[in-house]
């Protein structure tokens, strides 16, 4: 974000109803001095698990990055890839610090959108309500159909 930035209701994403992250997500992605995300399938996070791809995903997400960043301010990532940028991580940082805040948003509306649209590739399984959380419903769904192409084999193995 820009240093002179701040748009009121900026949070931690999971404080935040979806209809307002939606509105958040068009002034951040508007006003941010650059942005962009980083996104790893369900394959690769099986194969590496959800910590090491959520590492993974910040350092493609960097690679693209229209500006260098000076430093780069993480919500508790420890021995990650920042492409030689200096990085700060801070625990609870999406509720601490607005440019992590901002982020959230941002990487959950588009998970929320990609969601989505799996829902019109899997309508049985619920995707539009529940985006593939662990919820009694999708889990529900799960045991009663099996699984999709797109369920990580290591999240599902918890509940069939």
């Amino acid at each position: 974000m820009k240093p002179d930035s701040f748009i009121e209701g900026v949070n931690d994403s999971k404080k935040v109803s979806e209809k307002k992250r939606d509105k958040l997500y068009e002034q951040i992605s508007s006003e941010a001095a650059a942005w962009s995300v980083g996104i790893v399938d369900e394959k690769e996070i099986d194969r590496i698990n959800i910590l090491n791809a959520t590492k993974k995903a910040l350092t493609m997400a960097l690679g693209v990055l229209s500006i260098k960043p000076e430093i780069i301010l993480v919500d508790a990532l420890r021995d990650i890839n920042t492409l030689g940028v200096p990085y700060t991580s801070i625990i609870k940082g999406d509720e601490k610090i607005y440019s992590i805040s901002a982020a959230s948003i941002i990487a959950k509306v588009t998970r929320d959108r990609i969601m989505r649209e799996y829902d019109k590739l899997y309508p049985e399984y619920g995707f539009e309500g529940h985006k593939g959380y662990g919820t009694a419903g999708h889990i529900s769904v799960i045991r009663e159909r099996g699984i999709c192409d797109i369920h990580r084999k290591t999240f599902v193995k918890h509940f069939i």
